[in-house]
Order: structure tokens, then sequence, then C-alpha cells
């Protein structure tokens, strides 16, 4: 039997409006009443009618997350936790997969259909600021892009956690060493960040930049990762320890140094950055920058639900989740 405010109210000795104030979250309830209204509930097992609550406030329930590729692994997990977070709040999100184009970016952010949603998690690539120009659609940008000041955006400080990274692998005493990841597009904006990141590292040791070690990718993803390697172990750079500029490129870095018998890390020494579940089975498992995940998550839905909650008009916000660097057999 579905118990609804009426019972609650009739248990708790209140009126239905009071326990609406209760389950709606009104401050300016007494604390006994509110007890009472809290236990009544838990003796009841009463949910909220979350769809007729959204209808009331003119809205579906669904927020979307858009995210560039959804089999990269990165993105999987993240939006898991996505989903998770979302459900605290009783919405179901609607996951959209843009491929990273412009076009299909501005399509997004637009909005999924008429009132489909109502709001959007979005990681672009190539999305410009003018392209939010004009859009509604309340939203939270995730990744490295700093340049949408219309949009809240979480990120995390890709500088700082490549400078440790690379800093860890100069701290075993290897002073050879690559990235891998490079890229010079609009956007690769997050490659240029870890780039930044690297160099000053470099520079804090007193290592000088060397380009040919320095391994551009069309993108992220395992075969670009063993390509970059095979390229710089045949043009003789013979790097001492590699800095991948994501896991996916780190396990196909893996590969390459096994095919070419190189021991990792007696021979090279291997670090990745995103810390994805196959890195922690991997043979050695993977040295990776672990950014928290689950946090982005949930600021991300937070600040969403804060411009649901009646903060449209709110200065833009920038929030930085935090990071950790996990060590593994592939540097120690």
């Amino acid at each position: 039997m579905r118990h609804r405010l009426k019972d609650v109210a009739e248990r708790a000795g209140v009126s239905v409006k009071t326990v609406s104030n209760v389950v709606n979250g009104y401050q300016h309830v007494r604390p006994e009443t509110r007890a009472r209204v809290e236990a009544a509930i838990a003796e009841l097992r009463y949910r909220p009618n979350l769809s007729a609550r959204n209808l009331r406030k003119g809205r579906t329930g669904v927020i979307a997350l858009a995210v560039p590729e959804l089999d990269v692994p990165y993105f999987a997990e993240l939006a898991r936790h996505v989903v998770a977070a979302a459900a605290d709040h009783g919405w179901t999100v609607l996951i959209d997969q843009t491929g990273g184009g412009r076009e299909r970016e501005r399509v997004a952010a637009a909005g999924v259909g008429d009132h489909m949603i109502d709001g959007l998690i979005f990681s672009p690539l190539s999305l410009s600021a003018d392209d939010l120009v004009g859009l509604e659609l309340p939203m939270v940008l995730l990744g490295e892009r700093t340049d949408h000041g219309r949009a809240d955006h979480v990120m995390i400080d890709n500088v700082t956690a490549a400078r440790e990274m690379t800093a860890h692998l100069i701290g075993l005493g290897r002073r050879r060493i690559a990235a891998v990841g490079a890229q010079h597009t609009p956007e690769g904006a997050g490659a240029r960040l870890r780039l930044a990141g690297y160099t000053a590292a470099l520079a804090d040791a007193g290592i000088g930049y060397d380009e040919r070690l320095v391994a551009a990718t069309p993108a992220w993803h395992r075969a670009d990762g063993a390509a970059a390697l095979r390229h710089l172990l045949a043009s003789g750079a013979r790097p001492d320890a590699v800095f991948c500029f994501s896991d996916t490129l780190a396990l196909g870095a893996l590969r390459a140094l096994h095919e070419a018998g190189l021991r990792v890390p007696a021979d090279v020494a291997v670090a990745g950055f995103d810390d994805i579940e196959d890195g922690r089975f991997s043979v050695p498992t993977l040295t990776t920058v672990s950014p928290d995940k689950e946090r982005i998550a949930r600021l991300a839905v937070d600040l969403l639900a804060g411009r649901l909650a009646g903060e449209r008009n709110a200065p833009a916000r920038e929030v930085t989740a935090p990071h950790r660097l996990t060590f593994r057999e592939s540097t120690t």
C-alpha cells in the first residue's frame, strides 16, 4: 500500500501542509514537530510522488549528461557517479554522446527536444563561449575548457596534477621522461594544461625540455598510446619514463613496451591519468593521477540543483575538485 501525505499527517498529528513543509525541506518548522513528522515518515515508509512534484513545478525530473565518447572508460565511470548523485534528487539521467564535434555539441547545449530535460551536465570539446549565448537551459560544464564563463564549471587542476606526476617520475631518478598525448587543436585544452604541468616539473628539476620526447596523438585511445610509443622507440629517443595524459594511452604504451622487450618499470616507468578500473588490473598495475570522479559528479549535480532551485541569475561558478596520485607497480 502506498501511503499519502494525509496518512503521514494523521500519524504525526499535524496538518498536510506541515508534512509538505518537512518533506520539501522548509526551515521554519519547530524541531519537535519535524521530529514527529520524520518519525511518521519512517514508520509508514512514505516516499514522495516525485512525478507529481515535478509536474507541479513544471519539470520533467530528467536531466542530461553529454560526453564526447561513451566507450572511453573515464566517461563511463563518471556517468555512473552522475546517475547515483542525480538519484538522490529523484532525477533520471539521459546520456548523450556528442563525438566532440561542434555542431553535435551545439545541439546538446540547446537541449534534447522541447521541454524534455530540466538541465544539462556537459563535457564539451569544441563548443565556444559564443555558442552558449542566448541558451536558457540550466547547465554545468565539466572538463578543461576555461573560456565558458557563462555557465557553472567543475574541473580539476590539470597543471598541478601533471606537475606532481612528472615530479614523481623525476624523484625516481628518471631524466628522459616522455609525454604522450600532446594535442595542439582547440579541442586539446586538457592536453595543453597537462603538457604545461609536465614542462613546469622539468624546469623545477633543472631538466631541459626535449621536444623529441613529446609525442602528439590524434586522440587518447589505447591504439594512440601504442603507436606513440612505437614511434618514440623507433626514433631513438629512448625514454626512461613515460607520462601518458590518459590511462587509455598508458595501457597502449604498456603493450608497445612489452612488444619491444622493455621491462616496466625496470627499463621504463609508466604513469597515466584518470585512474580507470582497467589500470588496476593491467600487468603491471598502473600508476596514475586519480581525479575524484564521485566528487566531480556530485559537485556538478548539486550546482545544477541550485540553478533549478532558483539560482538562475547568480554569477557562474568555477569549482575545482580534488585529485591525488595513486602509485602502483608501473613506477614502483
